[in-house]
């Protein structure tokens, strides 16, 4: 147990705490990638997810589990699509949260600021928040980035895995050293509008530059700490140092890869056995959108066809039967909250699982339901309501208002 935590608290005791810290301040958390899954595996469709949905790592009644008030849905596509392409896509995932949200307006509500988010929650609804990952979404254009900000886009991802002109990606090779004079005046229209700089994704160089001229808070919407796996998309510890006096936030996920050294190697050693029997490195492409006049249902029909199609890789089954996949567990996830914790203070901490983003999570976090799970690890550490609260949602609330209050000139839709 770490020097800040009080004595550890039975079961018991912790779970009365996390009932009452999800009532007072339930998860706000900063990445999930269901507009991409709808994409890839309903045609778009959104009906359904009142129910159960096993495809899925969401829907509604797992996210009430859960117990979510808030959510940045992602509006991810591929960094590697051209840009005017991709901005066409992000379009497409934008309008997938708007129907999600019109859909089921008794469950979900698109929220830009603060204020909206809280009145959302008091309402006994999720709020819904758009977040673009990847600075190609932007096609080098602030006036597509002003477009988005209209649309009530509340983050952006400087890059995902590819490096754009002006940003070096964390998993890309050093192009232009950090952020470009380009790069520096996108972040500073971003603080200009009030959208938070998201620096989950891009090289601890960026990272430098980007908390260098950044004017409010910055977040890391899906990342963890480097002191306990050394992966590229985590965070060390000399940026989160820079993150305090930014006085932003790291919302730690939960990829296993980036959790566990252990995941991350055999990861490593499943890729290059791919490589050696000739598979491509991810055996899933980008899925096209329905086009006009097409229903999202016989795409979804057309996409589980041409899935059932694709042929066994026999191969690459032999090497997973002689090497299973490590699992992680809940107190690793918990062990890179606590590192944060103590590094940079709770003020500076919140959540971002990337759920429907992977293929897998900790069995203990394996869906959206899973938040309590982990709250109930870190209250039996000793952390206290307060703590906790500031991790779910009082932190992530906190940047929202500050980067409002630095905000020139937001642009944020008008919603009911």
């Amino acid at each position: 147990m770490t020097g800040h935590s009080a004595q550890l608290r039975t079961a018991h005791e912790g779970a009365a705490i996390v009932e009452r810290v999800l009532t007072a301040m339930p998860v706000i958390d900063g990445h999930n990638d269901l507009p991409t899954a709808l994409r890839a595996r309903a045609g778009y469709r959104v009906d359904g997810l009142d129910r159960h949905r096993p495809e899925l790592h969401t829907d509604i009644p797992r996210l009430r589990a859960g117990r979510v008030g808030g959510q940045f849905w992602s509006v991810y596509v591929p960094s590697n699509l051209p840009e005017p392409e991709a901005v066409v896509a992000t379009l497409e995932q934008i309008d997938a949260v708007y129907r999600l949200a019109a859909a089921y307006p008794d469950t979900f509500a698109v929220a830009c600021t603060a204020a909206e988010v809280e009145r959302v929650i008091r309402g006994g609804r999720i709020a819904s928040l758009i977040g673009v990952e990847g600075g190609h979404s932007l096609a080098g254009s602030l006036g597509v980035l002003r477009s988005y900000a209209r649309l009530g886009v509340r983050y952006v991802t400087l890059t995902h895995n590819d490096n754009t002109a002006w940003a070096d990606s964390a998993t890309d090779e050093p192009s232009v050293g950090g952020l470009s004079d380009a790069g520096r005046a996108i972040v500073a229209e971003l603080n200009r509008l009030g959208i938070l700089v998201d620096l989950s994704h891009v090289a601890a160089s960026t990272q430098r530059d980007a908390l260098a001229v950044a004017t409010a808070p910055v977040i890391f919407s899906h990342s963890s700490t480097r002191a306990i796996n050394d992966h590229p998309r985590n965070v060390g510890d000399d940026e989160l140092r820079l993150l305090k006096v930014n006085g932003g936030v790291l919302q730690l996920t939960f990829v296993p890869a980036f959790i566990s050294a252990e995941v991350a190697a055999w990861t490593a050693e499943a890729g290059a056995e791919r490589q050696r029997l000739g598979l491509p490195a991810v055996p899933w492409t980008w899925p096209r959108a329905p086009r006009p006049g097409e229903s999202g249902a016989d795409l979804a029909a057309e996409q589980a066809a041409a899935a059932r199609a694709v042929p066994v890789e026999e191969g690459f089954a032999r090497w997973l039967a002689a090497n299973p996949r490590p699992e992680v567990s809940l107190a690793q996830v918990a062990d890179h909250v606590e590192h944060a914790r103590e590094l940079v203070g709770v003020a500076h901490l919140g959540l971002g699982g990337d759920y429907d983003g992977v293929d897998w999570l900790p069995a203990e976090l394996a869906d959206v339901s899973g938040y309590p799970r982990l709250l109930g690890e870190l209250a039996g550490r000793g952390w206290n309501s307060a703590e906790l609260e500031a991790l779910t949602g009082r932190n992530i609330l906190r940047v929202l208002r500050d980067a409002e209050d630095v905000a020139e000139a937001p642009l944020w839709p008008a919603l009911g």
